[in-house]
C-alpha cells in the first residue's frame, strides 16, 4: 500500500513529535519516494533542479531565510514553492512559521508538520523509516531460523518437513523467526531481512498436532522478531537420479530481491539427521567468513599432490611406487 502523509503521522507522529498545520487535505497526499531533504534554492526563487517529489524538510536556516524576506518577495516565493505537488513540508526544532507560510500551504492544499526534534535528530529517525517503507519486499514460502547467528531459510514442497526441522532446532536452543510465511525485505544493496507476519508470528503448524505457540512453550529466548537471510536450505525428496553437489566446489545461489544468496540442496532419506546437518551448514558458513573453505582447501591439496606426482617421471621412482 502507498504511504500517505496521514500514514506517516499515525505511525511516526510520536517518535518525531509532530504537530499538523497547514491544510488537512494534504494528509491524503502520497509520499512517492524514500528521500527527505531541504528544498534548496527554490525558496529564493530558483526552481531549476527542484526535486519536488521528496518530503520537504525546513530547518532553522530555511525558516530564518523565509522570515528575512520582504512581504511581497516572501509571498511570491512561497506561492511558487507550494505550486509544486510536494508531499508535505516538515519544519524541525518546533519553530514558528513565518508570516504567510501557513496561508499559502492551505491555499495549495499542503500539510505542514512541525517536529519538536532538532534537524539532525529528525533525519536520524525519519531516514531509516522511509528507506524501510520503500525497500523492495516479497513473501516467501518457507521457514526462517537463527542457527548459531546465521539466518537459514528452509524451502521445499509442502509437507516435506520444514517446520519439523525448525522445531527440532528450537528444541536444541536455536531460535525461530517465521514459519510457513516469511516476509523478506531488502536493506541496502545486499542484505535481505526476513520476519514473520504480525498475525502468525512465532506460531507454527505441525501436521497432526495443530498450531503451537513457540514462545509460550520454549520461552521468549526461542524466538526472534527478524533476521538476515544468509543461506537458503532447499529440502528435496531423495531420488537416486538426483544430481547434488558432493564436494561444495560448485556452489549454487538463489536470487532474492536482486541479492544472490548461497543455496544448499539437501536430499531427504530415511535416517538422515537434518537438524545436525543444518547446524553444520550454519557453522560452515561462519567458517567461510573467517577465510576457511574446506572444499577449496581439499581441492588445492589434491591438485598439489597430483602436480608433485606428475613431475616424478624417472624409472626408479616408478619402480619404488610399484608394489609388483
Amino acid at each position: 500500500m502507498a504511504l500517505t502523509v496521514r500514514g506517516l503521522v499515525e505511525r511516526m507522529g510520536d517518535a518525531l513529535r509532530l504537530t499538523v498545520l497547514g491544510s488537512p487535505d494534504g494528509l491524503s497526499r502520497e509520499i512517492p519516494t524514500s528521500d527527505a531533504s531541504g528544498p534548496g534554492l527554490v525558496l529564493a526563487g530558483y526552481t531549476g533542479r527542484f526535486v519536488h517529489q521528496r518530503v520537504q524538510v525546513l530547518g532553522e536556516t530555511e525558516i530564518s531565510y523565509i522570515a528575512s524576506l520582504d512581504p511581497d518577495t516572501r509571498r511570491h516565493n512561497l506561492r511558487t514553492y507550494f505550486s509544486y505537488p510536494i508531499p508535505c513540508v516538515m519544519v524541525t526544532k518546533g519553530q514558528s512559521l513565518p508570516e504567510d507560510m501557513e496561508d499559502e500551504a492551505r491555499r495549495a492544499g499542503v500539510s505542514i508538520l512541525v517536529s519538536g526534534l532538532k534537524t539532525l535528530e529528525f533525519y536520524r529517525i525519519i531516514t531509516p523509516f522511509l528507506e524501510n517503507e520503500f525497500s523492495p519486499a516479497i513473501s516467501l514460502h518457507g521457514s526462517l531460523a537463527d542457527v548459531f547467528g546465521v539466518g537459514l531459510l528452509f524451502t521445499g514442497e509442502s509437507g516435506i518437513g520444514k517446520s519439523e526441522c525448525v522445531l527440532d532446532l528450537v528444541e536444541r536452543g536455536h531460535r525461530l523467526v517465521a514459519d510457513d510465511l516469511v516476509l523478506a525485505r531488502r536493506k541496502g544493496a545486499d542484505v535481505v531481512i526476513g520476519r514473520g507476519h504480525e498475525l502468525q508470528r512465532h506460531f507454527m503448524e505441525i501436521r497432526g498436532v495443530g498450531l503451537i505457540d513457540i514462545s509460550a512453550i520454549f520461552g521468549i529466548h526461542s524466538v526472534r522478531q527478524q533476521k538476515r537471510i544468509e543461506v537458503v536450505v532447499d529440502l528435496v525428496v531423495w531420488d537416486k537420479t538426483l544430481q547434488v553437489d558432493r564436494t561444495g566446489l560448485d556452489g549454487q545461489t538463489v536470487n532474492i530481491l536482486g541479492v544472490d544468496l548461497p543455496k544448499i540442496t539437501v536430499p531427504l532419506n530415511p535416517g538422515k539427521n537434518i537438524t545436525v546437518i543444518s547446524e553444520v551448514i550454519a557453522m560452515n558458513h561462519l567458517l567461510r567468513y573467517t577465510g576457511v573453505d574446506a572444499a577449496h582447501a581439499f581441492n588445492e591439496r589434491l591438485k598439489s599432490k597430483m602436480a608433485r606426482r606428475s613431475t616424478a617421471t624417472d624409472l626408479s621412482k616408478y619402480l619404488l611406487d610399484d608394489d609388483e
